[in-house]
């Protein structure tokens, strides 16, 4: 078989995600609802990639403003054009920094969906207690933070480990409880702990790759096949190691006065 389409033809990104993580329709359904009781009217998103929760809680929230903070440049354009899309690019900004150590806090909301690391420099999981401090100091005392969090649901075996990304351990995520207690040590009550599927991690993994993987299968020819197969096969092997050992808890925290 042969490739007839031009070199420059690339594997579309991310285009079957709709959020960056294993979350479905009906969970953000239930977390924007539960967000926007306490009617914030400041948002900030860590992380935020696109910001598809963000744009989600702005449109339940009409005198919400929100910020989304991320240092990649193709997710911020992709949540700037959904904005745009929605009428909320006059309450939404997507701003190209780090969040390590960032000042534009405290707002009412501050969601922080898998991406903890971002607010420290401290390698997981000591990062946690860093993350978590620097979320106390970013919402206000009458705000609420959504942190999605990654967990062991049990303890992995070797292989499992040696499946995963490169250098994984055991020490790399605590478990449920653990994690918790981080959160209460930090200055919080947790107000709602939900954790994510196996429907919904299956759901993203295989939009994660869908892209790629349909490409691949129409370009199998071309320059750039054998690094994507590579980066495929790497990715759902990863998988196939965490897959009902790895989980993603979604707490939503109230910060004590």
């Amino acid at each position: 078989m042969t490739d007839t389409d031009s070199t420059t033809t690339r594997p579309p990104r991310l285009t079957r995600l709709t959020f960056h993580g294993p979350l479905s329709e009906a969970r953000a359904h239930g977390l924007v609802r539960r967000l926007t009781r306490t009617r914030p009217r400041t948002v900030l998103d860590i992380g935020c990639g696109w910001g598809e929760l963000m744009l989600r809680v702005l449109a339940a929230a009409p005198e919400a403003t929100g910020m989304g903070l991320d240092l990649n440049a193709e997710d911020l354009a992709r949540g700037r054009r959904g904005a745009e899309d929605r009428g909320l690019a006059d309450r939404a900004e997507f701003v190209e920094e780090s969040a390590t150590g960032t000042a534009r806090g405290p707002a009412d909301l501050v969601l922080c969906v898998g991406a903890s690391h971002a607010l420290t420099v401290t390698e997981p999981p000591g990062h946690l207690t860093e993350a978590l401090s620097a979320l106390r100091r970013l919402v206000t005392d009458d705000g609420r933070v959504l942190l999605g969090e990654g967990f062991w649901q049990r303890t992995p075996t070797v292989g499992e480990l040696g499946g995963m990304w490169p250098g994984a351990g055991a020490s790399d995520h605590h478990d449920l409880a653990t994690l918790l207690d981080l959160a209460v040590e930090a200055g919080f009550r947790p107000e709602w702990t939900e954790t994510a599927s196996l429907d919904e991690w299956e759901e993203f993994e295989s939009a994660y790759q869908a892209d790629a993987e349909v490409w691949l299968a129409q370009h199998p020819g071309h320059p750039l096949a054998e690094e994507t197969r590579e980066r495929l096969e790497r990715h759902r092997g990863q998988w196939m190691s965490y897959r009902g050992v790895l989980g993603l808890a979604y707490l939503t925290l109230v910060p004590v006065r």
